[in-house]
């Protein structure tokens, strides 16, 4: 998954340069969090969150849910933010906005309920409690900005922790303004701070610093096995979520119709860049010419265009290096079966792009994370699970069938987080998110969103009468 950039050649920068990616244009540059500035931030991240556990939870759900009701009060501003530094058209930009609010409300509503347990003892009562680790930190990537910061952020909050999120280099300008809001509805100074910076440079400074108890990261596998390593010398607590190849499974009694017109979507929302891109679409033979005819007029219809016009899909790709790692899986001889079209001009833009192929060419196993997707055969159900699974992630997938028993079977049969029957739906704020092999460790979201940034505290009161 390339949610993080390459790593820079050179010395840090001092500044980020937020480039639009529909028109190339700078929209502004950012200062850089370095080293000795984390260091503060860890400091005052520490103080807040005393103060911040310290609260009634009560309290504490009344002041999350005045975020989420700031964020509610300038979707579109944020909306718009989204649009000019990820590309995104303003529709789905807005609904971003409108999940990070989401997420804070379910969030608070878990304040309340984040309980322990009495556990039957001899000799004594023995009790349990959630504490809040500390001080968390969320690494957000650039493909969906606002509502993955706040998968990390609000369950964080809302456990009691203090949160400093860095965001990818390429798209700050969300994180900032909602760092601007979390103020402006009353959470304690110190508490949610957002650093900007380079990976290998304020990314590490968090990852190694000793005062931070837990890192949330969401990016590439070969990043998120660094940081992994980087967690260990500490023993410091780790979710990851990382790449995927998402297998699209369409049987032969499958409704067609529905598969293909729903197919697009599925690897060509976000531009591909989505972690759940179901983008090796595995079709029975029987029906597999059937299915491509139906599937190149649904792709023609999902329009690449200027991400302010509201007809518009698909917008660019994130920055000209990205493209250039898309363009290396498609060279320029390769047929495709289905290729779309793009604006002239500036812009980091790609077409949607449908190959044919074998399970086993490099664009048919690796994440390309761009709008491509290979269509490749099977001929029984058994193929189809073997196809499915012949990959090192595991994080989505879909499964087209009318037959519930096979349904069932496949659910089970297939090694991935996250699947949809008959759907290509892989997250909601209410269920938990996460996958298989080496597209991460842990789950986010759902009910047990908040147990996941606490200690769990054994105690024994002996009831015992003293001699």
């Amino acid at each position: 998954m390339q949610h993080e950039q390459e790593e820079p050649a050179g010395p840090p920068a001092e500044k980020l340069q937020i480039v639009n990616p529909a028109t190339e244009e700078l929209i502004t540059s950012v200062p850089v969090t370095t080293p000795e500035e984390v260091d503060r931030a860890v400091a005052r991240a520490t103080a807040a969150q005393s103060e911040w556990a310290a609260l009634p939870p009560a309290d504490r759900a009344r002041l999350l849910r005045r975020f989420a009701s700031a964020v509610d009060g300038h979707i579109e501003e944020l909306g718009v933010l989204e649009m000019r530094e990820a590309g995104h058209p303003l529709g789905n930009a807005c609904w971003e906005a409108s999940n990070v609010r989401d997420l804070l409300d379910y969030a608070a509503g878990g304040v309340e309920r984040l309980t322990g347990a009495q556990i039957p003892v001899a000799g004594g009562v023995n009790l349990t409690f959630a504490e809040p680790l500390g001080v968390v930190a969320v690494i957000a990537p650039w493909n969906f900005p606002m509502p993955i910061a706040a998968w990390g952020t609000a369950p964080a909050l809302a456990a009691g922790n203090a949160v400093l999120l860095k965001p990818a280099e390429t798209t700050p300008l969300t994180a900032l303004r909602l760092a601007e809001l979390a103020l402006e509805a009353g959470l304690p100074e110190g508490l949610f701070q957002v650093l900007p910076g380079e990976g290998p440079v304020t990314g590490t400074a968090l990852v190694e610093h000793p005062r931070v108890a837990k890192v949330v990261f969401t990016g590439s596998t070969a990043v998120g096995k660094r940081i992994m390593a980087q967690c260990a010398a500490s023993v410091k607590r780790v979710t990851l979520e990382l790449g995927g190849k998402s297998p699209n499974i369409v049987f032969a009694d499958a409704d067609l119709e529905r598969a293909a017109a729903a197919a697009p979507g599925s690897f060509l929302d976000n531009t591909g860049q989505d972690c759940c891109a179901r983008s090796r679409i595995l079709v029975h033979r029987s029906v597999h010419d059937r299915f491509l005819e139906l599937l190149e007029p649904a792709v023609h219809a999902f329009r690449a265009g200027d991400p302010a016009d509201s007809t518009t899909s698909m917008g660019p790709l994130i920055s000209a290096p990205h493209r250039e790692r898309v363009r290396g899986y498609v060279p320029e001889d390769t047929p495709a079966l289905i290729r779309g079209t793009v604006p002239e001009g500036p812009g980091y833009w790609y077409p949607a792009t449908v190959l044919g192929g074998t399970a086993g060419e490099r664009a048919a196993v690796e994440e390309i994370f761009g709008p491509v997707a290979v269509v490749v055969p099977f001929d029984d159900e058994d193929e189809a699970v073997r196809l499915a699974n012949d990959t090192d992630y595991g994080l989505s997938g879909s499964i087209w069938t009318r037959d519930s028993a096979r349904a069932l079977r496949l659910s089970r049969a297939v090694a991935a987080g996250n699947l949809s029957v008959n759907s290509h739906s892989s997250v909601r704020y209410s269920t938990p998110f996460g996958g298989y092999k080496q597209s991460g460790l842990g789950r986010e979201l759902g009910p047990g969103a908040l147990a996941a940034f606490t200690e769990t505290k054994n105690v024994f009161i002996s009831t015992e009468e003293s001699q």
